[in-house]
């Protein structure tokens, strides 16, 4: 007979099916908060960039190489998020990268070089690289395969809300009291947030609970062999499909304001404000595409169309209106273009991380998409740094982000014709799954 100490679930778990959804919510509401504070962390470099050039008398370049290099450093930190989740609790480990997060944020308040600004984002890029898979898993425990969509979409939203809510205020600040008070406001918010996680946190029902080392759980899928997820077409042809529209997120973040200042014509207080316009065309696009997928999946359509061909279709679509940008001359009409052909295509992120997440056994939900969100964040590590070449080679500022944006479209069209026709994520399931376990 098993005994009840093999048979028993991991402590603190609740039953699939009997979990309160009202607690289901409110922890993925606070867990989308950490990632707002994440991608806060992201804009105000972004807010504070022509600041920074200004007193360190840096170029585009620099300015790109810098943020490039962040996402080097969280795509190294991303590869983490397996062996972290294995190691300490997710509570334990959110925490602990949420404080490194505001500690970074603090030696340029303190030495404000060019040396201390690459290196305190690179230690920032490092702790921010396994979270996105960590806050992902921490927000799937609470929600069944079927319907993770639109707890997704909330997570990927919170690159919009950030600088819906945090960029004018950011730039409010850095503009009335200097770029460092922007800094110092993200470290503050940063240490708020770990309070309330303290006192609230609880794993959910969908996703295995860290456990004590002897026990097992009879119910559990068996683990299978990573290659075999990763080799598959679905996560090949989505990872870079994802990348793609990564790069161009975090040229957004790194770039738009600048663009809109320097490019643009408009003020450095407006610029860092209307880093919140195609931010609400993402929101929109996010909340509504996810919420429309997880409604369609319910009634039985398949995840291959509404996961990897709608969303697929709409990166086409903004793929092709940012490819003409270069031919706006409007100001107005050069935002409206951005912030368009931006937000039809972020609606692919939550999507993809859904479509992934099915492939593997839930054990092996964190690992998977640690790695999948490590090679996404390929396309930051990129696009900042090539978008200042561009930036520095062109006739003029604004043609040089125009042609950036240009050139974003166009890869982003092609990986998404690419996903359209190798991804299925329900063949990929069943090969994965249908093959011989790894011994436990």
């Amino acid at each position: 007979m098993v005994s009840s100490k093999l048979t028993s679930p991991p402590a603190g778990t609740v039953t699939p099916g009997t979990e309160s959804r009202r607690k289901a919510w409110s922890l993925t509401a606070l867990l989308v908060v950490l990632y707002v504070v994440n991608y806060g962390d992201k804009a105000a470099f972004g807010i504070i960039a022509q600041s920074l050039k200004d007193e360190l008398g840096i170029s585009a370049s620099q300015v790109g190489l810098v943020g490039s290099l962040f996402f080097f450093a969280f795509t190294v930190g991303g590869f983490f998020a397996g062996a972290l989740n294995k190691w300490l609790s997710l509570r334990t480990v959110l925490i602990v990268l949420a404080i490194v997060w505001a500690l970074a944020m603090l030696p340029m308040v303190f030495a404000a070089t060019f040396g201390v600004l690459l290196v305190s984002r690179m230690v920032l890029g490092l702790a921010e690289g396994p979270s996105s898979a960590l806050i992902h898993t921490a927000t799937y425990s609470w929600h069944t395969p079927g319907r993770r969509g639109f707890p997704g979409a909330l997570l990927a939203s919170a690159a919009s809300i950030s600088k819906i809510a945090l960029a004018p205020l950011l730039a409010y600040l850095s503009v009335t009291l200097g770029w460092r008070s922007a800094l110092v406001a993200m470290a503050v918010i940063g240490v708020v947030w770990c309070f309330f996680w303290t006192r609230h946190w609880e794993v959910g029902p969908y996703i295995p609970a860290k456990a004590s080392k002897d026990a097992v759980d009879p119910n559990e899928e068996p683990r299978v062999p990573w290659h075999k997820i990763l080799l598959t077409r679905t996560f090949i042809s989505a990872a870079f499909l994802v990348a793609s529209i990564y790069a161009l997120v975090t040229v957004v973040l790194t770039w738009l304001p600048s663009y809109f200042e320097v490019g643009l014509g408009y003020s450095r207080l407006q610029s860092g404000s209307m880093l919140a316009i195609p931010s609400v065309a993402g929101l929109i696009s996010l909340i509504g595409g996810t919420l429309l997928s997880d409604r369609l999946s319910a009634r039985g359509w398949s995840s291959r169309f509404v996961r990897i061909a709608a969303p697929s279709i709409c990166v086409v679509i903004g793929g092709g209106m940012l490819f003409f940008l270069p031919s706006i001359s409007s100001s107005p009409g050069a935002v409206a273009i951005v912030s368009i052909g931006y937000g039809v295509g972020v609606v692919v992120l939550p999507l993809c991380n859904a479509a992934v997440s099915e492939i593997c056994p839930p054990q092996q939900t964190a690992g998977t998409l640690g790695i999948f969100l490590a090679l996404m964040a390929i396309g930051g590590l990129v696009g900042p740094y090539v978008t200042g070449l561009i930036v520095d080679a062109a006739a003029t500022p604004g043609l040089g982000y125009a042609k950036a944006f240009q050139a974003l479209g166009l890869t982003s069209a092609v990986s998404a014709v690419l996903t359209l026709i190798f991804a299925d994520p329900e063949r990929d399931k069943s090969a994965v799954r249908g093959r011989v376990a790894l011994p436990q």
